[in-house]
């Protein structure tokens, strides 16, 4: 796809959660309920709750067709991307228009902030997979870590969660992203497993922030720390670490620029990201990304002997 086609598809990318995830964006970047201190996108430019058609469903199922025929059959197709999905008035028929064109499995990564509207639950409710997030266990530690618009409280917030969470047909995987020195506690977490017993999901994917985050100061919690953080929860729970995935090595295949800037536009990404979610040589990716950065259109930032790359200036 060249770059004009690919408005509200991009990928498949690697996800340590879902393997190759096929990604659909419904929202303007950064229209968000929340600014997370740790979000990988910067900082939100429209923090709301104000529910509305952002993109044409009609266009989203057209471009997602067109993009099936096009690549290897991901794991997922995930709806997620540059900002919170749910905001998306017309995501239920998203979701149906979806099931209609294939059957891979449709998985919502969501922060969980509407599940307290009746609307928003209904809507979810044909995706085969939904990815809520619960990052604090309190309204002082919400407002610090997700500062969220102000018309959300953590009890409102907590309340969704269960209701959803309770009548959901399909699995619930409940991301919990805990910081260094902010949330890595086991008083902060034991709070957070105590709501946790509460929602019971089928499982919790226990995160941190791996890459470069919003806010300076953000740091990720060690691995072994969070094996050991992980066996205060009374539920299924999965340390989600660096995917060990060896790379395709996508001999013959080719990339565009187009397609490795759709990808960073949604998230920060390793040349191996890239490498993985294109199924193409990193080689290739490399080449790429080398006249990318040549002309601005990309530059890097480094984490833990890691180099991410994102849109420059130019881009």
């Amino acid at each position: 796809m060249d770059q004009v086609d690919a408005r509200y598809t991009y990928g498949p990318v690697p996800s340590r959660r879902l393997g190759r995830s096929l990604g659909v964006d419904l929202v303007p970047f950064k229209t968000c309920s929340y600014d997370c201190v740790y979000c990988q996108l910067g900082r939100t430019t429209d923090k709301t709750i104000e529910r509305a058609t952002y993109v044409p469903v009609e266009g989203v199922l057209a471009e997602l067709e067109r993009r099936l025929a096009s690549v290897e059959r991901p794991d997922y197709i995930t709806l997620a991307g540059s900002g919170e999905p749910t905001l998306h008035a017309g995501i239920g028929d998203i979701i149906a228009g979806a099931r209609e064109l294939t059957d891979v499995p449709v998985a919502v990564l969501t922060n969980g902030s509407l599940l307290w509207i009746a609307e928003v639950r209904e809507a979810l409710s044909a995706a085969d997979l939904v990815v809520p997030s619960l990052d604090a266990g309190d309204e002082a530690m919400f407002q610090r870590v997700n500062r969220p618009d102000p018309r959300i409280t953590f009890d409102q917030m907590l309340e969704g969660l269960i209701a959803f969470t309770h009548g959901f047909p399909g699995e619930v995987w409940l991301e919990v992203l805990l910081l260094e020195d902010i949330t890595s506690s086991a008083e902060a977490v034991s709070a957070i497993a105590s709501h946790v017993a509460n929602i019971r999901p089928s499982r919790v994917q226990l995160n941190t922030a791996w890459r470069p985050a919003a806010e300076t100061g953000v740091r990720p919690v060690p691995l072994p720390k969070l094996e050991e953080l992980s066996r205060l929860f009374s539920v299924k729970t999965e340390v989600v670490a660096e995917r060990a995935a060896d790379v395709p090595d996508g001999a013959g295949r080719t990339v565009s620029a187009s397609d490795v800037l759709a990808m960073l536009h949604r998230r920060p990404c390793t040349a191996r990201d890239i490498a993985e979610g294109l199924n193409v040589h990193a080689a290739e990716v490399l080449k790429v990304l080398d006249g990318l950065l040549a002309h601005d259109d990309v530059t890097t930032q480094d984490r833990d002997g890691r180099t991410f790359y994102v849109p420059g200036a130019s881009a």
